[in-house]
């Protein structure tokens, strides 16, 4: 998105920085007069509000920065100048509820991630007081977490003889002696 400082390059269509602020025109087809749509805090706002005239003057050929947007934007009464300012600045207003309505939402979304984690510390905190508990109390920590037979599972692979490779002679040479450790 764009930035609010007027050192950076805007992507919106139909609006500018000066002194500050966001201001935005557009220039009515074929004549060489323009159409002063205002001066806004926001880029936002001000490509909403060429979004608006854009739509009244140019119709579905409109090259518009907010294509998503086109159902809630107010059309214009006629393609009179003042019409179109009252339409534009309506539009303004409407993506600041729709920004605030969304900045809400994000706000929510983060306290609800901000609250999982508090749950996820809170369980793993009381695995490890669980854990230290059992540990000096003495405790059977295969208990504790239902793994009964952990330490046995583990003592038996132990045990057990590593595989042998698909190519290991399985009785020694054909002639009778034995495989000596440099043999291979």
């Amino acid at each position: 998105m764009a930035s609010n400082s007027c050192g950076n390059q805007t992507r919106y269509h139909g609006i500018r920085c000066r002194g500050g602020k966001w201001v935005s025109e557009i220039r009515e087809p074929r004549k060489t007069r323009r159409i002063w749509l205002g001066t806004y805090p926001t880029p936002e706002m001000a490509a909403a509000a060429y979004d608006v005239a854009a739509l009244a003057l140019k119709g579905g050929d409109a090259v518009l920065n907010f294509p998503s947007s086109i159902a809630s934007y107010p059309v214009p009464a006629s393609k009179s100048p003042e019409d179109i300012r009252r339409a534009a600045a309506a539009a303004a207003a409407s993506s600041v509820a729709a920004a605030a309505l969304q900045s809400n939402e994000e706000a929510n979304n983060s306290l609800q991630l901000k609250e999982g984690q508090k749950k996820q510390e809170n369980d793993m905190t009381t695995m490890m007081n669980s854990t230290s508990l059992a540990s000096s109390v003495g405790m059977d920590e295969e208990e504790l977490f239902g793994m009964p037979n952990l330490l046995a599972e583990m003592a038996e692979g132990m045990l057990l003889s590593p595989p042998r490779p698909p190519d290991y002679p399985e009785s020694g040479n054909s002639d009778g002696g034995e495989i000596g450790l440099w043999s291979f």
